[in-house]
């Protein structure tokens, strides 16, 4: 795998979490802030750190959103990735049920 495709991610708060989170990409997805070029399909893997957990999860995805730089809304450049969808699906619902509550918010978030 090409070393521009392995990311370190640390989610530090519940609010960091939903502005990142997918919901409406198949699997779930994950929005990542970044400045290095990405194409769709592209293979990325992601070591992610969630709020109120210790453990590190190993993620795979493909990209399926990218936001430039200078995008409106003061929305950050990077892209969003959808998971695999054996991981996908317990990683998902580790996500859902650490922003129970918060998903049906109007806030605004990194891609919507």
């Amino acid at each position: 795998m090409v070393k521009s495709n392995i990311y370190t991610v640390h989610i530090k708060d519940k609010n960091h979490l939903y502005a990142s989170y997918m919901p409406f990409v198949i699997n779930g997805g994950l929005f990542i802030a970044t400045a290095r070029p990405h194409r769709f399909g592209d293979e990325v893997f992601v070591m992610l750190n969630l709020p109120e957990d210790s453990e590190t999860t190993p993620v795979v995805g493909h990209v399926v959103w990218i936001t430039p730089e200078g995008a409106s809304g003061n929305r950050p450049a990077g892209i969003g990735i959808r998971f695999l969808e054996l991981e996908g699906k317990h990683l998902r619902a580790k996500i859902e049920t650490c922003l129970a509550g918060m998903l049906k918010s109007e806030r605004p978030t990194y891609t919507m």
